[in-house]
C-alpha cells in the first residue's frame, strides 16, 4: 500500500502520484495551480468542532486521534473516498496533502492510518 503524506507547502513531486488534500480548510497562500492536486476532500476532514479543539497541540493528539477515528468511522463519504482512494493506489502512490506545520500530529496522519487498516 503506497499512501504518503505530505505538507501542500511542499513541492510537488512526480513520486506523488494522485494529490488529495484532506483539510476542510483551504491552506493560506497556496493557488490551486501550486498545490496540484487533482482532488479536495473537506468531507473526509475533522470536523470544525473537533479541528478547532484540537488546535494542533501535540499533547491533545491522542484524544484527537480517538476522536477523529471515530467521526471516521460514522461518515457516510467514507466508503466512496475508500473507493477513490483504492481506484488511484491501482494507478500508482497516492499523497494525502495537509497544510498543519506539525508532520507528526495531524489529521493526515489519522486518516492514513484509517486507510491502512481499513484498505
Amino acid at each position: 500500500m503506497d499512501i504518503q503524506i505530505k505538507r501542500i507547502y511542499d513541492a510537488p513531486d512526480a513520486t506523488d502520484g494522485f494529490r488529495i488534500l484532506v483539510d476542510r480548510v483551504w491552506p493560506r497562500g497556496v493557488s490551486r495551480e501550486k498545490a496540484a492536486l487533482k482532488e479536495w476532500d473537506k468531507m473526509i476532514a475533522p470536523s470544525s468542532e473537533l479541528r478547532k479543539w484540537f488546535g494542533h497541540d501535540p499533547s491533545r493528539y491522542e484524544e484527537f486521534r480517538k476522536r477523529y477515528w471515530k467521526e471516521l468511522e460514522d461518515n457516510p463519504e467514507m466508503e466512496s473516498f475508500i473507493t477513490l482512494i483504492r481506484q488511484h493506489m491501482d494507478e500508482g502512490p497516492v499523497t494525502l496533502l495537509f497544510g498543519a506545520k506539525d508532520r507528526e500530529h495531524n489529521q493526515a496522519v489519522v486518516l492514513r492510518e484509517f486507510l491502512e487498516e481499513k484498505i
